[in-house]
């Protein structure tokens, strides 16, 4: 098993490099993305499922930007907003799937009335912040980690097809 993945490793050095800056760029965009989340329904009260579209949508630009000139530099010669659009469309089944694990998650899963409510509110008690503000932001953790390898991997064989 460690002898696998240590030729995959070595046969793929370059895509798991790429695929570490990636992550990078992900975590940047992470970092747009719950701070606008948390700004948006803490301090000027957006619906969950509003500030979740509008704080996906700045992590995207932030991502599409970084990722256009960093992680797949090669690209930069591809036409600027055909490029953008092939990421946009990708990034918007990455919505679609976020959206509905952050709704599910948050209401049946770690929400007041979810399965885990009980952990998640002893949790948030001891730890000092409102069981809402934990579970919605656990729902949102759990969701940019599966939209992660979506958008990584449909990207790297679609918009950013052309790189070697």
């Amino acid at each position: 098993m460690i002898t696998k993945t240590l030729t995959l490793v070595k046969n793929n050095r370059k895509e798991l490099a790429r695929f570490l800056k990636f992550c990078v760029v992900g975590v940047t965009g992470t970092a747009v993305d719950f701070g606008t989340l948390n700004l948006l329904i803490q301090l000027f009260g957006f619906s969950k499922i509003l500030a979740n579209t509008c704080s996906f949508s700045l992590a995207l630009l932030n991502n599409f930007i970084w990722n256009r000139l960093w992680v797949y530099p090669e690209t930069r010669g591809e036409p600027l907003l055909g490029q953008f659009a092939q990421f946009t469309v990708v990034n918007i089944a990455g919505w679609a799937i976020n959206t509905s694990i952050f709704y599910g998650a948050d209401r049946w899963v770690w929400g007041e009335a979810g399965l885990l409510a009980g952990p998640v509110s002893a949790l948030a008690l001891a730890i000092g912040i409102r069981h809402f503000d934990l579970a919605y932001n656990l729902a949102k953790a759990l969701a940019t980690g599966v939209v992660l390898f979506w958008n990584f991997f449909v990207n790297r064989v679609w918009t950013f097809r052309h790189v070697k």
